[in-house]
């Protein structure tokens, strides 16, 4: 069984992270939706609501294409988690060349820690490349419609967090 980690903190998951999820379904068998908990960020959403927000986009996709969906809480290091979930490849996803940086010493860093577990860089649709979980909040706090770039269960929560 060929099982991929997806990690990210998905406060709150968009199309974008949707885009990325259903191209690894593709390539595995089960794919695992590491929840960063990184209290560091100072989430808008609890973990709780991270998870159920994914668990509950991810439930037809799942049944469309046959591939296993769990999101899977995680607070230690990167690889740890692979290791933990039995994962043989990190997916990971690019919008830009900023991106491709920062990703890249994480590549480096995860192979020093675990040669056996490759990395898979999948590119954001060009509809999708400019959206940031931090720029959707942003538009919502402000009144603006994050429509365009959240699913309509996602676009709720936030009209519901921010009133």
């Amino acid at each position: 069984m060929r099982i991929g980690l997806y990690p990210g903190t998905f406060d709150p998951v968009t199309l974008g992270h949707m885009d990325i999820i259903a191209r690894a379904c593709t390539l595995v068998d089960r794919l695992v939706i590491g929840v960063a908990i990184n209290r560091d960020k100072g989430p808008l959403f609890s973990l709780e609501e991270r998870v159920a927000m994914i668990e509950a986009e991810c439930e037809a996709l799942a049944s469309q294409t046959g591939t296993e969906i769990v999101a899977h809480p995680f607070e230690n290091l990167l690889i740890d988690c692979a290791r933990d979930v039995g994962a043989g490849v990190i997916i990971r996803g690019l919008r830009a060349v900023a991106d491709f940086e920062y990703e890249f010493q994480m590549v480096g860093m995860n192979r020093a820690l675990d040669a056996s577990i490759e990395t898979v860089f999948l590119m954001a649709d060009a509809r999708r490349q400019a959206i940031a979980s931090k720029l959707v909040k942003e538009i919502a706090r402000l009144g603006g419609s994050v429509s365009k770039f959240v699913p309509p269960r996602v676009e709720a929560a936030l009209t519901a967090r921010y009133g």
